[in-house]
């Protein structure tokens, strides 16, 4: 029957190497001091675009909305099987909490036109709000299943999702379009295909074939651009001005979130106490842990 999916994925700092030193002053991260890493979540929401793709047809869309090295992780996507890709950036974008991301978000997807299913992992590791998603929905007035762990069926018009719930599972039916997030362990992603690395490896965004005109009297961007579309290579690229969005939503000026003091915290092991494994051991534990409050 034919699905066209939108997948929203994002290019994070890796939060593993995280520490005082990269953050700043106004509270937000400073991207260029860590390596920058696919979204894992967003990795998972992507194969479920792609195993809908693969048992019904259609095509798969991705987007990101990031500095212009966001580029890398939508090549990757490309590697694993996404048909096109969607740079969304502009340096007003800059300092956007989820309020400004998904109000951008949700225009960029109106732009991109008619579709059946808009996939998000459930959060980024930077932020850890698990907002943007369904911020997304709210603002393109669509039904939304989080914490998606299994498509169950999909028909013309509707979706059965299992959700996953604290102490289990339920089942959700939705019509068509939806917006469903992702949990981290809901699919296994698939590796990149050698072909599309080397069919899809120098696909380009218009800011870096821009960056290949500059000092080249020989290159000129819209030949250069006309190019890249033939051999599908060319990596759409949306500015404020494409999606033609009211400036006071975007950026830190449509960002209400503000953070009021970062802390670096240190946990320290305390001391520990050697058990007997016997039963008056075993006792002595059971008194301890009631007297912490903890069992009792």
């Amino acid at each position: 029957m034919g699905i066209h999916s939108i997948v929203m994925v994002k290019q994070v700092p890796d939060t593993a190497n995280i520490s005082g030193q990269v953050m700043k002053e106004d509270g937000t991260v400073n991207r260029a001091k860590l390596p920058a890493i696919f979204n894992h979540e967003d990795r998972v929401a992507l194969e479920f675009a792609l195993s809908l793709k693969d048992k019904y047809g259609g095509r798969v869309t991705v987007i990101t909305m990031g500095p212009p090295r966001a580029s890398d992780v939508l090549r990757e996507c490309l590697f694993m099987g996404a048909d096109d890709a969607v740079l969304i950036s502009d340096r007003k974008f800059a300092g956007a909490d989820t309020l400004a991301t998904s109000y951008v978000l949700s225009e960029a997807i109106k732009k991109i036109g008619k579709y059946d299913f808009v996939f998000a992992g459930r959060q980024a590791i930077d932020g850890d709000t698990a907002q943007v998603g369904p911020q997304t929905a709210e603002k393109l007035n669509i039904p939304q299943i989080t914490y998606a762990e299994e498509i169950l069926d999909v028909t013309e018009s509707s979706v059965r999702i299992k959700r996953k719930i604290d102490g289990g599972y339920e089942i959700l039916e939705s019509t068509l379009p939806v917006l469903i997030t992702v949990i981290k362990d809901a699919a296994f992603p698939r590796p990149f295909k050698a072909k599309r690395i080397m069919a899809y490896k120098n696909a380009k965004t218009l800011i870096e074939l821009e960056k290949l005109t500059e000092g080249n009297s020989l290159l000129y961007i819209d030949q250069l651009k006309d190019e890249y579309i033939s051999k599908k290579l060319y990596i759409q690229t949306l500015t404020m001005d494409d999606l033609k969005l009211d400036e006071e939503r975007c950026g830190v000026h449509g960002s209400p979130t503000k953070v009021h003091r970062i802390e670096s915290v240190v946990l320290a092991g305390g001391s520990h106490e050697m058990i007997e494994p016997s039963k008056a051991g075993i006792a002595y534990l059971i008194d301890k842990l009631m007297e912490d409050h903890i069992l009792g």
